[in-house]
C-alpha cells in the first residue's frame, strides 16, 4: 500500500533531509517549514526509518483539512477510517501542536482528537472502553494556520536515538544534527576528519557510520515493526542494510577532548555503534593540535558560553581556535555555535554561514573552505 509520508526535520535542514530521501530512492519529495513530504509503501517506511540520518522521525500522513472550530476538528478526525489502522487493543496516545491557528489550546485539541478516534472505534469494535494494552500507535494532531495535519508515528523514539548513546555526556549534540553538519561539508569518506572538542563523540561516530555505510537505525527498534503488515518489510530492510556495511580499512576519523572521561564515553558509544575500529579517540588539548596531513577537515561543536563554561573561558577558547586552525593552511573547518561574537574572537569571517537550531537554541554554522587537493596524475 502506498502512503503519504512525512519526515520532520529541524528548521534550516529541510533541504538536507530531502536530499537524503532522494538518495535513498524516494523521488516525489517536497518540503514545507520543518518537514519533508514523500511517499512509500511498507518497505519504504522501514527503509526511511533505518537509513534517515537527519530527520526526526517518519510519520504517515492520514489527513489534512481545515478547522477553525472544535466541531470541525472532531468531525474531521472522526471521518477517518481508524478501524483500518488501530487494532482493538492498540495504545494510541495523542500528541498536539498548534501554531498561528484559531484552535490554540493544544490540550483541548488533543482531547477532542482522542474522543473522535474513540467514537469511531466504538463503531468498529462494538464496545465502549478500550484498554490500550497492545502495540503503540502514536498519533499527532498538528495545526498550522488553521490547517490540521493528522499523522501516525512509525518510529517510536526519535530517530536521533540510534541506540549507541547509553551514557549521556554534558550538552551532547543531537545525532541527527551532527549528521546534518557533516552533510553540509565537502568531506567524503577516506578524507581526514577531526573533532578537536568531541565531547562524547557524536560527530566522529556519525561520520564513521557514514564512512562504513551503516544504517543509523540498524541497532534499534521502531513502533511500526509491531504493526500488522509491516514486520516483514522491516526484516527485509534490515537484512539488506546489514549487507551494505563496508568496514573501514584505515582510520581517518579522529575525536579529541581534553576531558579523559569524555574520551572514555566516546569509545564506549563507538563500540555500541559498531564503529570502534573506524575512529581514534584521544585525550588531548585543542590548543596543542597539529597535523602533517594536508587537506583535512575540522568539524566541531565548542562550548557556547551558555552551558559548559564561563564567558571569559569560552572567549579564550575561540581565540585559541583561530590561532590553531589558521596554522592548518590547507584544511577546511566548520564550527557551530550560538556565541554572537564568534567570528570576531576567531579572527576571521566565515566563507559561508548558515542559521541552524541546536535544539531550540539559534546558532550559526560557520564554514571555512580550504583549497581543493590536487588531482592525481592520469593513470593513477
Amino acid at each position: 500500500m502506498k502512503y503519504q509520508l512525512i519526515a520532520p526535520a529541524a528548521f534550516g535542514l529541510e533541504a538536507v533531509t530531502a536530499r537524503e530521501l532522494q538518495t535513498l530512492g524516494f523521488e516525489d519529495t517536497h518540503t514545507e517549514d520543518g518537514r519533508v513530504f514523500f511517499s512509500g509503501d511498507e518497505y519504504g517506511v522501514a527503509k526511511a526509518n533505518l537509513w534517515l540520518r537527519t530527520a526526526a522521525r517518519v510519520q504517515i500522513c492520514l489527513a489534512r483539512f481545515s478547522a477553525v472550530t472544535f466541531e470541525e476538528l472532531f468531525q474531521g478526525v472522526k471521518a477517518l477510517p481508524w478501524g483500518d489502522w488501530l487494532p482493538e487493543d492498540a495504545r494510541f496516545p495523542v500528541d498536539g501542536r498548534s501554531v498561528k491557528s484559531t484552535l490554540f489550546s493544544i490540550s483541548d485539541c488533543q482531547a477532542i482528537t482522542k474522543k473522535a478516534i474513540v467514537e469511531k472505534l466504538k463503531e468498529k469494535y462494538h464496545r465502549d472502553y478500550f484498554e490500550e494494552t497492545g502495540a503503540l500507535y502514536r498519533i499527532e494532531v498538528a495545526l498550522l494556520k488553521d490547517t490540521v495535519t493528522v499523522t501516525l508515528d512509525t518510529s517510536g523514539a526519535g530517530l536521533h536515538k540510534r541506540g549507541y548513546r547509553k551514557i549521556a555526556g554534558e550538552a551532547p549534540l543531537k545525532e541527527t544534527m551532527a549528521a546534518a553538519l557533516i552533510d553540509l561539508t565537502y568531506w567524503k569518506p577516506g578524507r581526514i576528519l577531526v573533532d578537536p572538542m568531541c565531547g562524547t563523540g557524536t560527530i566522529p561516530i556519525e561520520a564513521a557510520l557514514i564512512a562504513e555505510n551503516r544504517a543509523p537505525g540498524l541497532t534499534r527498534s521502531f513502533s511500526a515493526e509491531q504493526w500488522d503488515g509491516f514486520a516483514s518489510a522491516f526484516a527485509r530492510a534490515r537484512e539488506e542494510a546489514a549487507d551494505l556495511i563496508r568496514p573501514s580499512k584505515e582510520i581517518t576519523i579522529f575525536g579529541r577532548d581534553i576531558d579523559a572521561k569524555a574520551a572514555d564515553v566516546s569509545q564506549t558509544c563507538a563500540r555500541l555503534a559498531g564503529v570502534q575500529n573506524a575512529i581514534r579517540f584521544e585525550r588531548a588539548d585543542m590548543r596543542k593540535f597539529t597535523s602533517e596531513e594536508k587537506y583535512g577537515f575540522i568539524l566541531t561543536n565548542p562550548p557556547y558560553g551558555e552551558r559548559l563554561g564561563q564567558e571569559e573561558e569560552v572567549q579564550a577558547i575561540y581565540r585559541d581556535m583561530g590561532k590553531v586552525f589558521r596554522s592548518l593552511d590547507t584544511w577546511s573547518y566548520y564550527v557551530i555555535t550560538a556565541h554572537p561574537e564568534f567570528e570576531k574572537l576567531f579572527g576571521r569571517k566565515a566563507d559561508k554561514r548558515r542559521k541552524l537550531f541546536n535544539g531550540r537554541l539559534p546558532c550559526q554554522y560557520y564554514q571555512y573552505f580550504g583549497p581543493k587537493p590536487p588531482r592525481p596524475p592520469k593513470g593513477e
